[in-house]
This record gives structure tokens, sequence and C-alpha cells, in this order.
């Protein structure tokens, strides 16, 4: 059992549009980004007027481009509100550096409005985020008109890359070996047992809309989980239904803070969807939420779905999420964003 590997998290940033600040540093999230108001299935953000239709076309085809080229890197945070989110590192196996790009796509982009972006790294500041910024901005600047998310991350890698190779060390982690990752682990499940000792019911579990596209059906399942054993527990009780029991996949995602330590105790599942767990937590994280799982069940129609099935899952899960009320309200959220937290990792996978 090893706890997560992680590069420097997500951490406080400003939002700005290309060309111009929106906000200052002090308010890392404008409302643009907004994360934590409800939002319906299939909504629209305003009527689209004519010469938008191209634009649409185009943010479609890259949003497509960037799943397929970046993977687990680019996450879906709200489908409707085109807000997306990509963590990008200088080295792919052992990251140093490591920033995350938040995009918000306007109506009128690429065609004659710029991405809403914010970027988000507690190291990242001062003149060192003024230069990166406005680099970004340049870039936009020097191709109005077309597509820019792929320079922009690749200008945020190279930046990154070069950071790394200077002679000033990364940030502050500290190194344990193995074996320590495992004791530490270890003491953070006692502490979150230790925390609620009588916990022995089982949690009330939630069921979301379910949502069809081309035959397949994908649902949310929620419940509050406070320690390991409630998420066996949570696991066992949807398998008891036998159409849960026979869906193509069953994702899950859980995250519970532990007081004691500080820090939260999370994990996921792909089930045989490659990515899909990690995908979902992430979506978790952003969100902030604690002490909560997610499963969403896929039941395969036939039809690939490509990258819409990821789509699908995110979409589910913040819906229920949102019902529910774990997500903060949107100033909690921008704040949330900017916290650098130490995160633990259950690698104990349940059985199901």
């Amino acid at each position: 059992m090893r706890p997560a590997r992680r590069g420097p998290g997500c951490g406080s940033g400003s939002v700005r549009a290309a060309g111009r600040t929106l906000l200052a540093a002090a308010v890392p999230c404008p409302r643009a980004l907004n994360l934590g108001g409800p939002r319906p299935l299939g909504c629209s953000r305003g009527h689209m007027a004519e010469g938008d239709t191209g634009s649409s076309q185009k943010q479609n085809e890259e949003i497509e481009a960037m799943a397929a080229i970046y993977g687990d890197e680019w996450c879906v945070i709200d489908d409707c509100a085109k807000i997306f989110c990509i963590r990008i590192s200088d080295d792919t196996d052992d990251p140093k550096w490591t920033v995350c790009l938040q995009v918000m796509l306007p109506n009128e982009y690429p065609g004659t409005a710029p991405p809403i972006y914010q970027l988000n790294a507690p190291w990242l500041e001062g003149q060192e985020r003024a230069d990166l910024s406005n680099s970004l901005e340049e870039i936009y600047m020097q191709n109005i008109g077309e597509s820019i998310l792929y320079l922009w991350v690749e200008k945020i890698r190279d930046f990154l890359i070069q950071k790394s190779q200077m002679i000033e060390p990364g940030p502050d982690i500290e190194k344990k070996t193995e074996k320590d990752d495992v004791e530490c682990e270890d003491d953070l499940i006692l502490a979150c047992q230790l925390e609620n000792p009588e916990i022995e019911e089982l949690p009330l579990i939630d069921h979301g809309i379910p949502i069809t596209d081309r035959r397949s059906t994908f649902q949310a399942h929620l419940a509050p989980v406070v320690c390991p054993k409630q998420v066996k527990m949570v696991l066992a009780k949807l398998y008891e239904n036998k159409k849960i029991a026979s869906a193509t996949h069953n994702v899950y995602a859980y995250r519970i803070y532990c007081e004691d330590k500080q820090t939260f105790l999370q994990d996921c599942e792909d089930d045989g969807e490659t990515a899909a767990g990690g995908r979902l937590l992430h979506l978790m994280e952003i969100l902030n939420v604690r002490n909560v799982m997610v499963v969403v069940s896929r039941w395969f129609g036939g039809i690939l779905l490509g990258p819409d099935r990821f789509k699908h899952i995110n979409n589910c899960a913040r819906n229920i999420l949102v019902e529910k009320n774990y997500t903060n309200s949107p100033e909690e959220s921008s704040k949330a964003l900017g916290k650098n937290k130490k995160v633990k990792k259950d690698k104990k996978r349940s059985e199901h």
C-alpha cells in the first residue's frame, strides 16, 4: 500500500483572459469558473449567434484533440460551461515542477474571444507568474481566430522544463523510502479508524439520474464515507443489485478527510475503463469534496463513444455531488484550489 506519488499540486492562481486581466491575483477564481452551481444536463450557455456555429465546431474538434493527445492529464470539469483542466509537468516519469491550467471556452472562442484561464501552482508567483501569463497572452495575440490550447500547454511545459534545468531546487518534497510510505499510509488509515471507532452501519446510498447516449447508459451512486471499511460496505451493497453487478464498468473514487492528520485518504478504481477512475478522482479533488464516495456504473450499448464516455462519467458524478450539496460555494472552491494540501492515496483495492 503506497501513497500517491505526486509532483507539486494545484495551488493558488490568478484568472485572466488573454490580452486582459479579469481579476486581481488575490481573487483566484471568477464567476466564469463557477464549479459549484447546478447545471442541468444538455444545458445551453445562452443563445448562440449564427456566426458562432463555426466556433462551436472548432471548439469540439479542439476538445477531442486535447483529450486524445493528453489522455489522463486532460480533465472535463463542466462540459456545459466548457471548463477543462490539464495537469502539466516538466517530466512524465519524475515530475519536479507541475502547473494546473484551467480554462473556460467562451462561445466566441476561437473566433473573436480568448479563453479565460487560471494557472494553479503553489510555487508560481510574482514575476514568474507574470512572465508565464504574458507568454500565453502573446501566443493568443499572434494566433487570433485559431485554436491555441495545445500551444499554451506546450509553452507551459517548455517553461517548466527550462525551470527544472536551472540550478534552483524544486519545491520542498520530503523524500521517503517505500517502507516509510507504507508505514505512513498505515498510520493514516489507523488515524481515520480511531476518529470513527463506532462506524459499523452501512451509509445511505443515493442514486443519480441516468444519462443515455447511443444506447450506453451511465448512472452515479453516492454515499458518505468516513473510513475505508465503509467503502467496502458500500461496494458490497451495490453489488447485491443484479443490474449494477452486471454493469460493464463500475468506476469509483472516494476521498476521506482525516482531521487528526490534516490530510486526505483517497483512492479510485477504473474497473476496466482505463483512466476513468483517475479522472473521477481528479474531478473530486478540484471540487474539493470530502468524506464521500462516488460510483459510476456504465452499461455498454454496443457503440463506441470515444472520449464522450469520460464526459458522461464525470457529468454523472458532478451532478449527484451538486444535488447532494457536497460541492462548496464558488468562493470556497476558489480558495480550495489555492491550497497546497498533502494528499495520501490508499492503494488497497477493495475486493468486489
